[in-house]
């Protein structure tokens, strides 16, 4: 008798994978080692903190799939894909002006520092001035 429970069998797989929760605004890095249509099962360095529903995608599939949490270990989870909704790719989220403002004074403050250092090497070697 197998131990199996699953209705389809899992593919061994090597796959690059991102989880995002929170409407996008948390990531994840993954990896998908087994896949089947129904599910995965994903290797990630911290389990504790992944919601019980969130959203796989899968680069190199082009696809992102709703996903509900079925277990949990310390390095890996198993997941059961929603069949009835895949999810449409998302707007890309667009930043708060607060947040776009202090990256532009960050980007600003780093463009002065690397003027201030391109300022004291000088001029490349073997190079003259009109």
């Amino acid at each position: 008798m197998s131990s199996e429970r699953r209705q389809e069998i899992r593919k061994r797989t090597f796959l690059k994978g991102r989880i995002l929760f929170n409407k996008g605004a948390s990531t994840m890095d993954c990896l998908v080692r087994d896949l089947s249509e129904a599910g995965a099962r994903l290797e990630l360095s911290q389990t504790n903190s992944l919601p019980d529903v969130f959203d796989l995608h899968i680069p190199q599939k082009d696809a992102t799939l709703r996903s509900s949490l079925r277990w949990r270990r310390e390095d890996a989870v198993g997941v059961a894909f929603d069949a009835q909704k895949p999810v449409p790719p998302e707007p890309t989220a667009t930043p708060s002006l607060a947040v776009l403002l202090r990256r532009i004074a960050e980007l600003e403050a780093e463009n002065a520092a690397l003027r201030a250092v391109i300022a004291t090497m000088g001029p490349p070697s073997g190079t003259t001035h009109a």
